[in-house]
């Protein structure tokens, strides 16, 4: 089965004068008047942070898939947008001459304020993995919440500084089951092209694909999974492609093929940063605040939102608290922080008019991990590209699509690794514990069970034929499933539920949610092309109507 037949993946090629040009004839229309002067602050983190007393025409809380659209267009109608980003900047070489720790090698930029790491992998031939690190702004968070850990990007671009860049579009006859209240045709007419285009999706080259050393694994899984009888399908990555063959070829600095994929990647992917936000600096129109982050958004007196913001030092003390006034205010902290700080703002009195949907919804995409051990004939090589490729389709089947995930240890591990998203029916519930003055998620690890039994549908057959056994050295001793986390957070304001069909948030004029948490729970694939091709929608929308 080829790519575009399972994916839908939207016109390629697509010219970046074209795309903003076509765009921005679309958006420039609806200029909010009153509102034409560029800021003149600056641009990004080289600008001063927000002060204290401004007031802004919109606020954008977070800069990852949702919030950079959001503030990319609105910038592009006349809005002056400022955005506010927890995590650092990203932008200045630490000792080492590069952004980004190695993910061999994690230091104080690896974690978001842990003084040990908790890697995915926590062990790896019977021996734990994990190291001692300062503790720090990391860009890496794992979020621990009851019987379940979130991993999270923190900094300038979000999710896209950590994420595995796997850039794909839900099969269309899937789509009624993720948002059911959303109209498909737009979707794959408009949004997704919209958004594969915004974000630089593109497709390995399948010649290069069956030479190159470094993914000799992905080979492997796929043969694997073709002599079980199972489709395997390359999958769209944000990936510069042509750099990979550089780094293969040694004419470039490695990047991928130094297994950066944790901790950020240095030179190759197309984070975020890259695209969409660097089309948010050109514009003159946005300010982006690293190191701040939003405790507070409740209706003022004259009009707007009055806006709490602590600014933080890298070991995350508060150095200051500000005050600004938004007229407009986008929640696009992500489906953990947005549901979390919402929650939050309900329950004390902030924003009681919110409904009873915050919160709810909640779900982990149905990611479960695994590693399958094979035989000494099928080595799936020393040399591993951390960005995967393919995967494994047993969606219609058996409620699981697998991603052939790459172990890059630098050595010969003799095995296959996947990250699995499956059905998965339970959903969580964030709720304020006001004992503790904090949010907290009810997920149980028991639920992953349909996950694990998804998952199995397509594993079990494989080891079967091919005569091989689980790894049970990955996740602990004698433990084959990866059932303790999940690397795609979806849901916790709902689409259509806690927001209308558009994002507005109930009860608030001028609030709006536009990230992850509108989506309730699974995507059936990778979601970050879901989560920009749905703020595409929404933002045009509210664009067009209420400015």
């Amino acid at each position: 089965m080829s790519d575009s037949t399972m994916h839908d993946a939207g016109p390629k090629g697509v010219s970046r004068r074209r795309f903003i040009t076509g765009t921005g004839s679309i958006l420039g229309a609806v200029a909010l008047a009153g509102h034409s002067t560029p800021a003149q602050a600056g641009v990004g983190s080289a600008a001063a942070p927000i002060d204290s007393g401004a007031h802004v025409p919109a606020l954008v809380i977070g800069t990852g898939y949702g919030g950079s659209v959001a503030a990319l267009r609105l910038a592009q109608s006349g809005v002056d947008v400022h955005m506010i980003e927890m995590g650092m900047a990203w932008d200045t070489a630490g000792p080492d001459g590069k952004i980004f720790a190695s993910t061999t090698s994690p230091d104080s930029r690896s974690y978001w304020l842990r003084t040990r790491t908790k890697q995915p992998l926590s062990n790896f031939l019977g021996f734990p993995i994990d190291k001692d690190v300062t503790r720090s702004t990391g860009i890496l968070d794992a979020e621990e919440f009851s019987g379940i850990t979130v991993y999270q990007g923190r900094g300038v671009g979000g999710g896209s500084l950590v994420n595995g860049g796997m850039a794909v579009t839900p099969k269309r006859e899937n789509f009624g089951a993720v948002l059911p209240s959303v109209d498909a045709d737009e979707m794959y007419g408009i949004y997704y092209p919209r958004a594969n285009a915004g974000l630089g999706v593109g497709t390995i080259d399948p010649a290069w694909f069956e030479t190159a050393a470094c993914y000799q694994y992905a080979r492997v899984g796929r043969k694997h999974a073709q002599r079980a009888g199972f489709p395997f399908v390359f999958v769209p990555t944000v990936y510069d492609w042509d750099y990979m063959k550089q780094e293969e070829a040694g004419t470039v600095p490695r990047s991928a093929l130094a297994g950066e994929i944790l901790y950020g990647n240095n030179y190759g992917k197309k984070s975020l940063q890259k695209t969409y936000i660097d089309r948010v600096r050109a514009t003159g129109r946005v300010v982006i605040s690293p190191l701040h982050k939003v405790t507070s958004v409740a209706p003022a007196t004259g009009g707007g939102y009055t806006v709490v913001i602590d600014q933080l030092d890298t070991g995350g003390a508060t150095t200051a608290t500000k005050t600004v006034i938004a007229d407009r205010v986008f929640f696009a902290a992500g489906s953990v922080g947005t549901s979390k700080l919402l929650v939050k703002l309900k329950a004390t009195g902030a924003l009681p008019g919110l409904n009873n949907e915050i919160g709810k919804g909640w779900g982990d995409n149905g990611n479960v991990m695994c590693g399958r051990a094979n035989h000494l004939w099928d080595p799936t090589g020393s040399l591993q590209a951390s960005i995967p490729t393919g995967g494994i389709d047993n969606w219609a089947a058996g409620g699981a699509f697998a991603e052939v995930a790459p172990l890059p240890t630098g050595i010969e591990t003799f095995a296959s690794f996947y990250l699995s998203i499956t059905k998965n029916p339970n959903r969580a519930e964030f709720a304020w514990n006001a004992a503790t003055g904090k949010v907290d998620l009810n997920w149980q690890t028991a639920w992953k069970q349909p996950s694990i039994d998804a998952a199995r549908t397509i594993f079990d057959r494989i080891n079967q034929k091919e005569g091989t056994i689980y790894r049970t050295d990955l996740f602990g001793t004698y433990k084959i499933w990866g059932d303790h986390l999940t690397y795609h957070p979806l849901g916790g304001a709902v689409l259509n539920r806690a927001t209308d069909n558009y994002g507005r948030l109930h009860g608030y004029s001028g609030l709006y949610v536009i990230d992850g948490s509108l989506i309730p729970g699974n995507t059936s694939v990778n979601p970050f092309v879901t989560i920009t091709a749905l703020a595409e929608r929404n933002i045009e929308k509210i664009i067009a109507t209420d400015l």
